[in-house]
């Protein structure tokens, strides 16, 4: 069985520990704190930032999963997680780990910028206008450049437990959407995200790309309107973004096509079984 370093062992990464440590796998999940890990889990303390801190990471790994996330929304954050990070662990690997086989990088589908409605997938423009895209961008860049076969999952919006924003706004009557024609957003279940992880990890060589979102692009409205019939909740009301906030960001349908090709099956094909299942929990 493989070993595998999971960096930024967080909710998403401890998911995905829980598959690899039930089919017999070797994971070590890499936090900056001693937050708890799921059982199983050797923990390797480091801050990816810090590349001295990195001196005793196990070696001869055979696949890294990189989900981390930075502390807060800054670009100098970012850089630091996405950029900075990405280059301290691969030069450490190719030190302690000279045959790994794979780099698989969370990424997110804000690296791109289409705001008309149409439809993008892995082969489409990838102009990011915010630093956020940009900087994952860049580290996409670094892990196709760097050890192990490279691989970025460009993740849309995660919702699941422990993830329920939208879900908590519709309740309290505070949702809102833009008003004119309809404003698309693409959703990925936790679980299936794991999922997803798990495949790239475990399966046939991934490709240098793939984009993980569920199987129904969707008008923003039409989910807040959904949640609030089943939650008895007040409807949705529209609003105008606030200046400067990026409330009207996206509005692009992410294709999952090259995900099914590769054989995924999901656990929550669209967003209406998965919002489903946080109801009933």
């Amino acid at each position: 069985m493989s070993r595998i370093l999971i960096a930024g062992c967080g909710d998403l990464g401890g998911a995905l520990a829980t598959g690899l440590l039930d089919d017999g796998h070797r994971v070590f999940g890499l936090r900056r704190d001693e937050a708890p890990l799921p059982v199983g889990v050797e923990r390797v303390i480091a801050d990816l930032s810090v590349a001295a801190s990195l001196a005793e990471l196990p070696e001869a790994i055979d696949t890294v999963v990189y989900a981390a996330s930075p502390g807060e929304r800054t670009d100098r954050a970012y850089e630091a997680t996405f950029v900075t990070g990405v280059r301290h662990l691969q030069q450490t690997l190719a030190r302690s780990s000279p045959g790994l086989d794979r780099f698989l990088f969370v990424s997110s589908t804000a690296v791109y910028a289409q705001r008309d409605g149409g439809w993008v997938d892995e082969e489409s423009l990838t102009e990011p206008v915010h630093f956020s895209g940009r900087r994952l961008l860049e580290g996409e860049r670094l892990v196709h450049d760097g050890p192990g076969r490279g691989c970025a999952l460009r993740l849309a919006g995660i919702y699941g437990p422990g993830r329920t924003g939208l879900l908590d706004r519709v309740r309290l009557g505070e949702a809102r959407y833009a008003p004119g024609p309809p404003h698309y957003r693409n959703r990925i279940h936790r679980d299936d995200a794991a999922g997803i992880l798990y495949h790239l990890a475990t399966g046939p060589t991934p490709p240098d790309c793939l984009i993980g979102v569920d199987s129904a692009p969707v008008p923003e409205r039409e989910v807040q309107e959904w949640l609030a019939i089943r939650l008895g909740a007040p409807p949705p009301r529209p609003a105008q973004p606030e200046p400067g906030t990026r409330g009207m960001a996206g509005n692009r349908r992410c294709s999952n096509a090259r995900l099914l090709s590769r054989g995924y099956r999901f656990r929550f094909p669209t967003w209406r079984e998965g919002y489903a299942a946080l109801l009933d929990s």
